[in-house]
């Protein structure tokens, strides 16, 4: 036990590992920010599919309800990183960023009979952009930026109460703070100079469903059915509005939001395909209810909550993964490849109009680390090619690359002594 507390009190110190901005989107100008991906980095291999999947040696919090399925003498641990290259298209204007971010850390273990528990740190949204704009009729510069984003902490049960059925439930602690300023300012010394400051700091919970049934086809085919709830719900946060003017008289007023932020119910369900531990195929589907979320919206003279100002959002992914023997003796056939791509459509609105929805695909391997104390651990690598477009809008081409680490140690064994 002694182990798991200091293997559960690293994944909490690394919440000051976690860089407040994983994008330069200036679509993380709206909204809570870009929503980042979840999953781990086995999942991302396959584009982020895994609501179906029940592996005994990775920990998918994709749906808690997998934790059932997580071998009995093994302690999980995982922790991933991105690095990315993203081009940015508007006309024949063309910039290139890169970013580079601590994703996430999570592990689990058996804690009894068909019960699983999990715990984790993961990223939920990335705030971050910086860019002016030059009028030269009024000889003006506004400039526009932001920070922040939200993450959470969480940790899950996966209970299997009858051969095949599982249930599951992912309970989180929601944090962090997001600041947006645009600041004009003359060429003319004299001309009043204006500044808008919003910023709001969540810490709330937040809490996820999960259930799976497996049926067994046949010899070594299997089909799983997962589905997931999350709870929608205010975040009780306060988000303020500050207008200040400067010149030859500075002028401040303030406006705050009641309770202006509501993170969205989300509802997906997924379906998988195993044929042994040699082929499986899944397809997962997600609908977050954006449309009746509050967010305070600027009125020039009031900061008030509202709903519609964006839009419901859904997501398809498919991937797969393959291995010839996970089991063999062979290194070559202990390789498992991973491929995927998905669909989404966007939850923001830019000026009333719907913003860009994303196509992506991805390809990944998990290669086994074998060494004479271990040969469970696993380091898993993908690419990631995203393409979010809208007419009209700017173009983003994204090349992710993420690595993960799979430590998997067989601490609960019992040793025979002869």
């Amino acid at each position: 036990m002694k182990k798991i507390f200091a293997a559960m009190s690293i994944a909490l110190l690394a919440t000051t590992a976690f860089a407040q901005s994983g994008t330069n989107s200036p679509y993380s100008m709206y909204g809570i920010g870009v929503l980042s991906d979840q999953g781990n980095s086995f999942n991302r291999g396959m584009n982020g599919v895994g609501l179906g999947f029940r592996p005994h040696d990775q920990i998918n919090y994709l749906n808690p309800a997998s934790y059932s399925a997580v071998d009995s003498l093994s302690f999980i641990f995982d922790a991933g990183l991105s690095l990315q290259m993203t081009n940015f298209k508007e006309g024949k204007v063309s910039k290139n960023a890169k970013n580079a971010s601590f994703e996430y850390v999570v592990g689990g273990f058996r804690a009894a009979r068909n019960l699983g528990v999990a715990f984790g740190i993961l990223p939920v949204s990335n705030v971050g952009y910086q860019f002016s704009n030059k009028d030269t009729s009024l000889a003006s510069t506004t400039t526009y930026s932001g920070t922040g984003g939200l993450h959470e902490v969480f940790i899950g049960l996966g209970w299997a109460p009858f051969a095949g059925f599982s249930v599951g439930v992912n309970g989180g602690y929601l944090w962090g703070e997001i600041d947006r300023t645009v600041s004009t300012s003359y060429a003319d010394a004299s001309a009043k100079s204006l500044k808008k400051n919003t910023n709001f700091s969540v810490s709330n919970y937040k809490l996820d469903l999960g259930v799976q049934y497996q049926y067994n086809l046949g010899g070594k085919d299997a089909l799983t059915v997962g589905a997931t709830y999350g709870l929608g719900h205010s975040l009780k946060t306060d988000p303020s509005l500050s207008i200040i003017s400067s010149g030859v008289v500075s002028d401040t007023t303030e406006y705050v939001a009641k309770d202006g932020v509501d993170f969205p119910t989300q509802i997906s369900a997924g379906v998988s395909y195993n044929h042994g531990t040699k082929w499986t195929v899944g397809v997962d589907y997600t609908l977050q209810q954006w449309a009746s979320a509050n967010f305070p919206q600027d009125k020039g003279n009031a900061y008030v909550p509202k709903t519609g100002l964006f839009k419901d959002s859904h997501k398809i992914n498919a991937g797969l993964e393959y291995c010839q023997n996970p089991e063999g003796r062979s290194f070559m056939s202990r390789i498992r490849y991973r491929l995927g791509a998905g669909y989404s459509t966007p939850y923001i609105k830019v000026f009333d109009k719907d913003g860009p929805s994303q196509l992506s695909v991805s390809a990944g391997v998990g290669i086994p680390i074998v060494n004479a104390y271990n040969n469970r651990s696993m380091l898993n690598v993908s690419a990631q090619w995203v393409h979010n477009d809208a007419s009209g809008m700017i173009k983003e081409n994204t090349f992710r690359i993420n690595i993960g680490f799979t430590f998997n140690e067989r601490w609960f064994a019992k040793w025979k002594f002869e």
